[in-house]
């Protein structure tokens, strides 16, 4: 094979492999964009729940506020309270408990995370972490995890109180 074919085929080759890179960013774009699609779909889904679950807390634990979170940390809930105790010979204690829960924003990892932190009477009881790959996320696993929280802080604020 002469010189001239050979090069006409390297300019082929690399043409080929220009489209086939091209057409490999335009899917990992469209990745991406579904990756995102799929992470807010999850995020509104598991905010709602965590919406949900949370303002039962106040019915048993009158005190309680409650509050939507939308923050850097991410999207959920929290009810907290101050509870002032007095001492003797009018000293006060002011005593403050919280519990939040919310899904974290999507990272370069692309996985789904929902986090907790609890504390009862100044002292933090629990920081909790749950996540999955966003591929392969099952949205029942994390409600129950955040029922399985949301339950853990309950009879821990019961039992301290």
């Amino acid at each position: 094979m002469d010189f001239e074919k050979r090069l006409e085929k390297a300019v082929e080759r690399g043409r080929l492999a220009s489209a086939q890179n091209a057409a490999n960013e335009a899917k990992q774009l469209l990745n991406e964009e579904e990756i995102k699609r799929l992470h807010s779909q999850c995020r509104l889904e598991l905010s709602d729940y965590i919406e949900s679950c949370l303002q039962k807390l106040p019915r048993h634990f009158p005190g309680y506020q409650f509050q939507s979170v939308v923050s850097e940390r991410g999207w959920g809930a929290a009810v907290s309270r101050d509870d002032l105790r007095l001492k003797g010979r009018g000293q006060r204690d002011s005593q403050y408990s919280r519990l939040e829960i919310v899904v974290r924003p999507l990272s370069k990892y692309h996985v789904l995370e929902i986090s907790a932190k609890g504390t009862i009477n100044n002292k933090e009881t629990f920081d909790r972490t749950h996540y999955e790959l966003l591929s392969d996320a099952d949205i029942t696993s994390f409600k129950d995890m955040i029922d399985l929280w949301v339950l853990e802080y309950a009879e821990l604020y019961a039992r301290k109180n």
